[in-house]
């Protein structure tokens, strides 16, 4: 403490700055369950949280105390700000291990399509007023016109990969073509969001040791390109090496940690955020084939659960969102984005061959702006270039396309009667014994014993399945597995059910083996159908524990059928 004293910071500034983290952390992540238990997004809690700590509630009932317990200046403000800039960095890092860079090459035309309509539309649609008209869009009146103008376009085109990536796991969908042509065209969305962001802080001379812009821009370009080709090479050969002669997780974790620093610290120094330099690592991280999916999740619970609370409850804290709510600019900012999104990546679905329900669910998915907006908003607000007005506005439309984006998914396919997951299922197609198969040979069995059931070629259906399940592995998390295809002869969906006691190892996410495989073919023209099915399975395994029960007390069809009706009437109970 004398050291700290000596730095600056008093016995009483220590103190007051653990009591500061202990309060948003605390109210942060008691505020995020109560928004999961609503079936909304964990960040809304967050926000919220930190909107009631801020000046907006508590500043406004208690000014003395909420200034000295959250300063705007001094010893205690300067460290919530460095956790703050730790806290935006590491969600960075976890930001880019969700872009999957091979996703968007297996999807080709269809991703690169809606990706590109989904930035080109709304970066147009939000240019042109905030260009020709900034001060309708909320411009500061020393601001410069083009700079603020590519600012509005990229935050009008951005997309919340994070969330989308939430939404479809919560909805069964991730793992669907619509769910993998969100995703892919997501990720094309954020990079290039991203990239032009960063361009922007350049022309901002935002910062660079006496770098100019063009040399800031230049450098950007230099590191990006380096870390996604010999950055991604270099971390796919020392992951192995790290994972055999260090202990699990501690070694890889603290890989990434210095690495992240390390890129951080390389493009603040540039002159471009030093979340960027986080972002980038995390894409050439996250694609390595030896990042253990366990490992992952480690790192993502590690800052899920405390970094990023810290930082989305200290939004709250920037700005009065009473004082500051312009209804006409909030209403302005959310047309414009939702038209542009949502019209734009509609129409190219729709140019792509998807059905009029899909184009829609893919619009509505891309249209989920979530953290990545209210990032890029706060980050312009810290550096000047937009007003706390514009910046309120932003994070409302965050939130409201992110709260919105689930429901509109599922309506898009139209009011129908609700499929039931025994519709498709006939005693050829149950399987009660897969002891002893592993993750591969069970797909391969249950696929065959589909085909057999659905009288088509069950090389054929083998083969569709077994190509996505080694792209991607089908389980869905506390011992349930939902692998999946379409193919073009088959006439009507067909679901096979095996059942594995002692559990197979599918390298799921949440490290349990899976005890219940579902398996899925549907005709290829019948995406509502397929998507149906999937709705169906996540009603009947909402249960966490569902999956075990039912391998443990379900010997045949007749058994499997009422025990999932039980399951099906406790759940109405429930409603």
């Amino acid at each position: 403490m004398v050291l700290l004293a000596a730095q600056g910071f008093s016995h009483t500034d220590v103190a007051a700055l653990f009591l500061a983290v202990a309060v948003l952390l605390g109210c942060a992540r008691i505020a995020a369950e109560i928004a999961q238990l609503m079936r909304q997004p964990a960040v809304l809690g967050e926000i919220l949280a930190g909107i009631l700590l801020g000046p907006t509630v508590f500043g406004a009932l208690m000014p003395e105390a909420q200034s000295w317990l959250f300063p705007q200046s001094g010893a205690v403000a300067n460290g919530l700000e460095a956790l703050s800039i730790i806290a935006i960095s590491l969600f960075l890092l976890v930001a880019g291990m969700e872009i999957d860079l091979s996703m968007v090459w297996r999807q080709g035309k269809n991703a690169l399509v809606v990706g590109l309509f989904g930035i080109l539309v709304p970066f147009v649609l939000g240019f042109v007023p905030a260009y020709f008209a900034p001060g309708l869009m909320g411009a500061l009146p020393d601001s410069n016109t083009m700079v603020f103008a590519l600012f509005v376009a990229t935050a009008m085109s951005i997309t919340a990969l994070p969330v989308i990536v939430k939404i479809l796991l919560d909805l069964r969908l991730f793992q669907t073509d619509l769910g993998i042509t969100i995703v892919a065209a997501a990720v094309l969305n954020d990079l290039v969001g991203w990239i032009i962001f960063a361009f922007v802080l350049a022309m901002m001379g935002a910062g660079g040791e006496g770098l100019t812009p063009s040399v800031t821009m230049l450098l950007t370009v230099v590191f990006t390109v380096v870390m996604l080709t010999f950055g991604r090479w270099g971390v796919n050969r020392v992951l192995p090496w790290i994972q055999a002669h260090t202990e699990w997780p501690g070694g890889v974790l603290g890989f990434a940690l210095t690495c992240t620093m390390l890129c951080a610290a390389f493009t603040e120094w540039i002159g471009v955020h030093a979340i960027f330099g986080a972002f980038i690592f995390g894409v050439a991280l996250g694609d390595s084939a030896h990042l253990r999916r366990r490992t992952r999740a480690t790192i993502e619970q590690f800052v899920s659960f405390v970094f990023a609370p810290l930082f989305f409850a200290s939004i709250g804290l920037k700005a009065d969102f009473v004082q500051n709510f312009d209804l006409g600019l909030v209403v302005l900012v959310l047309a414009i984005a939702c038209v542009g999104k949502i019209v734009g990546c509609t129409f190219a679905a729709r140019w792509m061959g998807f059905g009029k329900g899909e184009s829609r669910a893919i619009g509505f998915g891309m249209n989920a702006r979530g953290a990545m907006e209210i990032i890029l908003g706060l980050l312009a607000l810290e550096a000047g270039l937009i007003g706390e007005k514009l910046f309120v506005a932003l994070v409302v439309m965050a939130l409201a396309t992110s709260m919105g984006a689930g429901v509109l998914i599922q309506r898009s396919f139209g009011k129908k009667r609700q499929v039931s997951l025994l519709d498709f299922v006939v005693a050829k197609s149950f399987v009660a014994d897969l002891e002893g198969a592993d993750r591969i040979a069970a797909v391969d069995r249950l696929a065959r014993v589909a085909a057999e059931a659905a009288s088509v070629d069950a090389d054929v259906a083998a083969a569709a399945v077994l190509a996505r399940e080694r792209a991607i592995s089908g389980a869905m998390g506390h011992g349930l597995a939902i692998p999946h295809a379409r193919l073009a002869e088959l006439e009507a969906p067909i679901v096979a059910i095996g059942l594995s006691r002692a559990g197979i190892d599918f390298d799921a996410s949440d490290g349990e083996a899976v005890h219940v495989i579902v398996l899925i073919l549907t005709p290829a023209r019948d995406a509502a159908r397929h998507l149906e099915i999937l709705s169906s399975v996540a009603r009947s395994f909402k249960d966490p524990h569902t999956a075990q029960r039912l391998a443990s007390s379900v010997t045949n069809l007749t058994e499997l059928r009422a025990f999932l009706r039980v399951e099906a009437n406790i759940e109405n109970a429930e409603h």
